[in-house]
């Protein structure tokens, strides 16, 4: 069986905890939204924070909100070379064991000690999507694209909950490698 399944392409971002909010731009900022993101509730924001490791960083990369219990940045591979750090690739929240950096905003900054991650694409879909489909949370399917560059992805992680809108997440790695944009669509193949 194969669906028809929206593409987000996520770009490295930043998210925080309130405590690290606090540090980074003053106590009791709050977060501005700048334009909502695909899944419900979430959202990219107006601020935007430096990256610092020993070996490159990155200027203006941006938070997306809601806050989040632990903070959490998301890169891709090829960005990993200029920071000279080696994220695992992992879901997001899975954070043990991941190297850190400084995240540097406009009141303070903080070094986190884990927490940076290339995340895993993965498919975000409601529990009826799931029923729909045949799958459940954690499953491993197959996408493919059949664009000028046509590529076949393995091991894209299935997220399940009534909090999803059916979204397939890439990373710019990813998108970019198979000519991927916002506005297309990728097959699932089970």
């Amino acid at each position: 069986m194969s669906k028809a399944i929206p593409v987000g392409v996520s770009a490295r971002h930043v998210h925080v905890t309130r405590e690290h909010l606090d540090i980074l731009f003053g106590e009791g900022y709050q977060l501005t939204v700048k334009k909502p993101l695909s899944q419900p509730g979430q959202f990219a924001c107006e601020e935007q924070v430096d990256l610092i490791t020993e070996k490159g960083s990155f200027k203006k990369v941006r938070i997306l909100g809601p806050e989040r219990k632990q903070t959490q940045v998301e890169i891709s591979l090829t960005d990993s070379l200029k920071l000279g750090i080696k994220p695992p690739v992992r879901d997001s929240g899975n954070l043990a064991g991941s190297p850190g950096l400084t995240i540097v905003g406009p009141k303070g900054q903080v070094t986190i000690e884990e927490g940076v991650i290339a995340a895993c694409r993965h498919i975000h879909m409601t529990i009826a999507d799931a029923a729909e489909l045949g799958l459940k949370d954690k499953d491993i399917v197959k996408i493919a694209f059949g664009g000028e560059r046509g590529l076949i992805f393995d091991q894209v992680l299935i997220r399940v909950s009534d909090s999803f809108k059916l979204d397939c997440h890439l990373d710019t790695d990813e998108a970019n490698a198979a000519k991927i944009g916002n506005s297309d669509t990728v097959e699932l193949i089970k």
